[in-house]
């Protein structure tokens, strides 16, 4: 009862924290990431921000969200080695979690205190964004994993997983790549919006343009590739780890794969409103989860060379 418990609330903490990466993404959109100055952890030198502008009101309830967050992983950690026992997956996990939340939090706080935020249109922004992106996903997978192992995932299995298991590899690196390039496109959007879609299209072109616009286009080049590589890999794990489970991941990915590709197209198409950058984010937070799921349940079956012939072929009945 107390592990079925802690999973409810493994899968509580994984929703919360999706809920906060949205309001960062519109902390971003809205350029409202100097709302607190260059003050960390304090708010323009403030515990409390007193008459606050509408930036700093964003900005610091940010904040409020991602503190509250880091509680609910110390809480989860807390109980996870409460409730399995030494050595469990789920255990380490939420350790991985803890981690990445840190990590999160650091990131964070460098962006801030170096200033790469509101207009800042450098280099070392579109990096340091993209990081954070990264991390980001690492933290909602370890997230997924736990609650995931929680309700009962088997452990991965990673040797001797063969082709399959490269290709999944692959796909999890091609769309921690494609996260990235999301997020300097984001930015892009934000700083240098357009007009019409024919002007940003010729913007994007441009020899004269600033970097970010001129990287615009290779995000949509990276999703389409990463989409055909993803069903081809999903497919794969249908046919060579045939179970329940993974044909759900597998066909999950596949349908919000192609719903993110439309959803993409229809931001561009729409120049980028606040709104729909929030909705192709949390579609990319979605697929890069049920990428982690469906990693997680072909690694927990056994490679058919591993699998007894007695089980892979069992003798016929008698009867």
């Amino acid at each position: 009862m107390k592990q079925t418990r802690f999973a409810w609330f493994a899968w509580g903490v994984l929703v919360y924290n999706l809920l906060v990466i949205m309001w960062g993404a519109f902390v971003r959109a809205t350029g409202s990431g100097a709302g607190c100055g260059e003050h960390w952890p304090v708010c323009n030198g403030q515990i409390i921000p007193r008459a606050p502008r509408i930036e700093t009101i964003i900005e610091f309830s940010h904040r409020m969200t991602t503190g509250l967050a880091g509680f609910l992983v110390i809480a989860l950690v807390v109980w996870a080695f409460r409730a399995f026992p030494r050595g469990h997956r789920v255990r380490w996990g939420a350790a991985l979690t803890m981690l990445f939340i840190v990590l999160e939090g650091a990131v964070g706080a460098v962006q801030v205190k170096l200033g790469l935020v509101a207009d800042n249109p450098s280099l070392s922004r579109a990096l340091v964004g993209s990081i954070h992106l990264v991390n980001t996903f690492f933290l909602t997978g370890a997230m997924v994993l736990t609650a995931w192992w929680a309700s009962g995932g088997a452990a991965p299995r990673l040797r001797g997983q063969g082709v399959l298991g490269v290709m999944l590899g692959v796909g999890l690196v091609a769309a921690l790549l494609l996260g990235a390039s999301g997020a300097v496109t984001a930015l892009g959007d934000t700083l240098f919006p357009s007009t019409s879609f024919r002007a940003g299209f010729a913007q994007d072109f441009s020899p004269t343009a600033h970097f970010l616009i001129r990287l615009r286009v290779f995000h949509p080049v990276i999703a389409i590739l990463v989409g055909i590589y993803t069903v081809l890999a999903s497919l794969a794990a249908v046919r060579l780890r045939p179970s329940p489970k993974t044909r759900a991941m597998a066909y999950g990915l596949c349908a919000l794969f192609f719903t993110q590709l439309l959803l993409g197209a229809l931001n561009i198409y729409l120049l980028a409103p606040v709104w729909m950058q929030l909705v192709h984010l949390l579609f990319a937070d979605l697929v890069w989860l049920f990428m982690v799921l469906l990693a997680a349940s072909v690694l927990a079956q056994p490679a058919p060379a591993d699998v007894p012939a007695s089980v892979a072929h069992p003798a016929p009945s008698l009867n």
